[in-house]
């Protein structure tokens, strides 16, 4: 699963280092998990006071949705071009792994029992799956480039 058939361009960094896609996308979003948080912490600590808490998660996701996609885009899939197209390709798949989550998250709790912190972790898996083909396939998909059709000459 190194470079997926979808895409073209040169490997990122983290692809000649570890020669797998899928590896590479899970160093970024583990990062990119703990710098979420810390972007939510700091905006917490310096305006949550003025602002309330949920203009820290709004302030903090939308830094963190910006360098994401830059990390994505560079360091995993990089591609050249279309960088608004991509960033809001990228945007609709994030969004769509978070209303994922609060689906799952309402059918596992809510409706299985199941304890929510067992039921984040198996969600996180499914999520994040979703995502990488969601970031792969649609949001830095680019086309392959057709091959030119030598015509046989004739006599």
């Amino acid at each position: 699963m190194s470079q997926s058939p979808p895409m073209t361009g040169q490997p990122g960094p983290l692809m000649r280092l570890f020669k797998n896609q899928a590896v590479a996308f899970l160093l970024v979003g583990g990062f990119n998990t703990a710098l979420g948080t810390a972007w939510f912490i700091g905006w917490q600590l310096a305006l949550g006071d003025r602002f309330g808490y949920h203009f820290a998660i709004v302030a903090g996701y939308l830094c963190n949705v910006l360098c994401a996609f830059a990390m994505y885009r560079y360091l995993v899939f990089r591609v050249r071009g279309h960088l608004l197209r991509d960033l809001w390709r990228f945007i609709a798949v994030n969004f769509g792994a978070f209303v994922l989550n609060l689906a799952l998250m309402t059918l596992a709790v809510s409706v299985l029992g199941v304890p929510p912190i067992p039921a984040q972790i198996a969600i996180t898996a499914i999520s994040a799956t979703a995502s990488f083909f969601g970031y792969r396939d649609f949001s830095f998909r680019r086309p392959k480039k057709p091959v030119p059709v030598k015509k046989a000459a004739t006599p």
